[in-house]
């Protein structure tokens, strides 16, 4: 495939708004690549999530074994228009730069893996089985890789390549942090503020719950050596109408990044203890929920896949891989459920303009990707 070719294909992906919706239509353009080689054995799998949100998982080769890739096809906000130097929505290139929403986050990585298995099969070059799985909300929740994980579409993986950015192709993510989003919500009675004994204050329960729940978290005090500690941070307080009335009613919002030594249901119980505990109090009405919680990846940095991929890295790189960790959550923390035990790694040309206005890639590391990818695949098939 030509440069142009590959550039286009990255062009038209970053063209369709995917801002946390429309994800079909990705699936329709990609569909549409795959479509002339299902004479040569391709499968295209649409899974709709809902209205027009689609994920589609493309299946080429055959073997014992099979390796997984996987982008996701949803983007962030563009935010304000006005500062962008050009249309997120129409990519273009300036200085090697590719310019557009998705271009690093992560249409870019997306782009490379269908290029690997499109040229794979224009050369009757195919090394095995390679399944790629296109996701749909991973900026607001991974709810396409949970999807595509609950029926079944990662059981039969061997190893997992995410095509996420990792700071131009240069390092290799092993391990991540979990993510758990929590709810509180305090509700009392309403009164006027000058007979307060008359109503019960839900802040002031919510602000008990605020006090014990971070003293609680802090006791998750294990060190991770690459990852660090489990961090949590209260983000959101709301509460009250108005200065002359005892507020009714009250909302905290919660963000934990917890590491691999503390599953998510260890934080659940800690947390559930401590909410039924408050409400023995005299008064208290305190309920919560998690939103989208995510396992925390732990990984193995001596893993034989690892090793597999950083030898490849220097096939075609002639430099070593770093492998490390990261913070951040990812679809990775969902394909972690599948029934089969496989190596899951994150690996991608983008960089730290993600989520940022004039959001890019470099071309030269947007091409070369595509070399790793397929030299990756050759060995992992010897």
């Amino acid at each position: 495939m030509k440069r142009e070719e590959k550039l286009e294909i990255l062009s038209n992906l970053i063209a369709i708004d995917t801002v946390n919706d429309n994800e079909a239509k990705v699936a329709d353009y990609i569909s549409s690549l795959f479509a002339p080689y299902k004479n040569k054995g391709v499968s295209i799998d649409r899974v709709s999530y809902s209205p027009g949100r689609d994920n589609l998982v493309v299946t080429i080769g055959d073997s014992k074994k099979t390796l997984g890739f996987t982008g996701h096809e949803d983007v962030v906000s563009t935010g304000d228009l006005d500062s962008w130097d050009s249309d997120p929505f129409k990519a273009e290139i300036r200085n090697n730069k590719i310019y557009g929403r998705g271009a690093s986050d992560m249409k870019s990585g997306l782009a490379a893996i269908i290029i690997t298995m499109l040229e794979m099969l224009e050369n009757d070059a195919v090394p095995g089985r390679i399944k790629l799985l296109a996701t749909v909300g991973e900026e607001t929740g991974e709810y396409g890789a949970a999807q595509l994980t609950k029926k079944g579409y990662a059981d039969d993986l061997s190893g997992l390549i995410i095509a996420e950015p990792t700071e131009e192709m240069q390092n290799l993510i092993y391990t991540g942090k979990g993510v758990i989003d929590y709810v509180v919500t305090s509700v009392g009675k309403g009164a006027h503020s000058s007979t307060p004994e008359k109503g019960i204050n839900a802040i002031d329960h919510l602000i008990d719950f605020a006090d014990e729940v971070r003293k609680l978290m802090a006791t998750f005090d294990k060190v991770d050596p690459v990852l660090g500690k489990l961090t949590h941070v209260q983000s959101v307080f709301q509460g009250g109408e108005q200065t002359n009335s005892v507020p009714d009613k009250a909302i905290i919002k919660g963000n934990i990044r917890s590491i691999p030594a503390y599953n998510n249901q260890m934080i659940f119980d800690a947390i559930n203890d401590l909410i039924a505990r408050l409400n023995k109090k005299p008064g208290y009405d305190l309920k919560i929920e998690y939103v989208y919680p995510e396992e925390a990846v732990p990984g193995n940095p001596n893993s034989d896949f690892v090793k597999l991929l950083k030898n490849s890295y220097q096939t075609v790189y002639s430099k070593e891989l770093s492998v490390a960790g990261q913070a951040g959550a990812s679809d990775a923390s969902e394909f972690l459920h599948a029934k089969n035990d496989f190596d899951i790694v994150i690996v991608g040309p983008g960089n730290d303009t993600m989520h940022q206005s004039n959001e890019n890639c470099d071309v030269d590391v947007f091409l070369k990707s595509v070399d790793f990818y397929k030299q990756a695949a050759f060995d992992f098939f010897k």
